[in-house]
């Protein structure tokens, strides 16, 4: 395997910068927001209160703080743990109050429902509201009077909740961390209280996964990353402190669904479960890969405790099978069959990221409807069933710009090199050859002429790389 990281030459960067801008007239990426929009959300900055008022409770003795990527600035959320004598905890999470500046039927609301979600490509996001509103006014930046929804749960022993409330309110974010940061902190031993006991919180949820029948895959994220020399790719293995903040948003959408459920009206993310044939055959793969899943061991404990070898990985890229046919659900007066998230083993719903996703907008005011005994409006009851189609539409676009731009940056990093042997994994068999992924740069691509096992380690030696059409070709070495 080449030590050294690869980089990219000034010609190829050109090339690829150029690659890279033609996905936006491929994909039709939305530009610039119209003038009206801007000018909307803009007027929506300026005039919307951010006061206590009597809709509006006075939550700014909270000590919240934001844990997000290293140099975010559309913050959705804000978090604040205390423990309790008796075990358990008070968990406090505030979700930007988006509603409050984009309201429904205007200008702002029409070209979100256009966009559906923040796309994020290499060489700059796509936003699904103006910035004044996404990395400002609506966006929980630390030191600055915010409009929240604000969940409280009070957790026993397990972090189990016994109770929840969701009210309207004011609040004010001590500070904002990056998730490496904390999790240094973690380590040196300052971190703030909240931090230290996300890791309890994050320790009990997952046991409380586990018995419920939930799982998580924890693939490696490849992302694109800009560097002084161009773009490059990044496997990112992410720290423990992001599994432990992404329990906060997974009980609060466990939360959501079942306020839904209990009102009949919302609209909830649903996967239906793997059928056993493909469970069989999983567990087949896994017999054949020398780590068999046994029957007593429940699905998500067997993938948490896969090892972080090549064979790991390609258990994982098998599992991912299992997890499929996720989409939205509307409630409206029924409950229909299907109301549980597979992976998650429960009912959930997209609620705690409404600065960048469509949906969670409406999940706020429904839910805040239904806790607090009052009517969902009807413009957003009423409008529920324009969101499937507009966030699959979108998460489809999504998806391909990301795929796309690793292809470009692949063939960029790998320009110059044809002739070089790597290292890879077989991750699974095709019929004319195999899907392999190599480590350095960390990229996944179908190899003809593979004759190997998934969890195999393999050489392959790089044929063509064209930055332009996003193409890598590789044959065995």
């Amino acid at each position: 395997m080449p030590s050294r990281r690869a980089r990219l030459v000034s010609p190829v960067q050109s090339e690829l910068s150029a690659a890279l801008g033609a996905l936006r007239e491929r994909f039709d990426l939305p530009g610039a927001f119209p003038a009206e929009v801007q000018a909307a959300a803009e007027r929506a900055a300026r005039e919307v209160p951010v006061s206590a008022s009597a809709e509006l409770a006075d939550l700014r003795g909270i000590p919240f703080l934001t844990i997000d990527p290293e140099g975010s600035t559309d913050l959705d959320q804000a978090v604040h743990l205390e423990r309790t004598a008796d075990g358990g905890g008070i968990l406090h999470y505030a979700i930007a109050d988006v509603p409050a500046f984009v309201p429904m039927g205007g200008a702002v609301d029409a070209e979100a429902r256009r966009r559906g979600q923040t796309v994020y490509a290499p060489d700059g996001r796509i936003p699904l509201h103006p910035a004044v509103l996404s990395e400002d006014a609506a966006s929980l930046l630390p030191d600055r009077d915010r409009r929240a929804f604000v969940w409280r749960f009070e957790l026993d022993a397990g972090a189990r909740p016994t109770a929840v409330t969701l009210a309207r309110g004011v609040i004010r974010s001590r500070a904002q961390w990056s998730y490496v940061d904390a999790q240094a902190a973690l380590g040196r031993g300052d971190a703030p209280e909240t931090i230290q006991h996300l890791v309890w919180f994050g320790d009990e949820r997952a046991r409380r996964e586990s018995e419920r029948g939930g799982a998580s895959l924890n693939l490696p994220e490849i992302r694109v990353v800009a560097t002084p020399e161009g773009y490059d790719l990044q496997a990112d293995e992410g720290v423990p402190l992001e599994d432990a903040n992404a329990q906060v948003s997974l009980l609060t959408g466990m939360a959501a669904a079942e306020i839904m459920l209990a009102g009949k009206v919302g609209i909830l993310r649903t996967m239906p479960p793997a059928s056993e044939e493909d469970v069989a055959a999983f567990r087949a793969q896994t017999v054949g890969l020398g780590v068999p899943w046994h029957p007593d061991v429940p699905y998500g404990d067997y993938l948490r405790d896969l090892p972080r070898t090549p064979v790991g990985r390609a258990i994982r890229e098998q599992a991912a099978g299992l997890f499929r046919g996720a989409g939205y659900t509307v409630l409206d007066g029924e409950v229909p069959d299907l109301v549980t998230q597979a992976a998650i083993a429960a009912p959930y719903a997209h609620t705690t990221a409404p600065l960048r996703r469509l949906v969670d907008r409406w999940s706020l005011l429904v839910c805040h409807a239904l806790a607090n005994g009052e009517e969902v409006p009807a413009e957003v009851r009423g409008s529920l069933t324009e969101l499937p189609e507009a966030m699959e539409r979108s998460s489809r676009v999504a998806s391909q710009v990301d795929a796309a731009a690793i292809e470009h940056v692949a063939a960029a990093v790998l320009r110059g090199r044809e002739g070089e042997v790597f290292d890879a994994v077989v991750l699974r068999r095709r019929e004319n050859g195999g899907r392999v992924a190599l480590t350095v740069p960390p990229l996944e691509t179908t190899v003809a002429g593979v004759d190997a096992e998934p969890g195999a380690t393999i050489r392959v030696r790089l044929v063509a790389a064209d930055v332009a059409s996003g193409k890598v070709d590789f044959a065995p070495a």
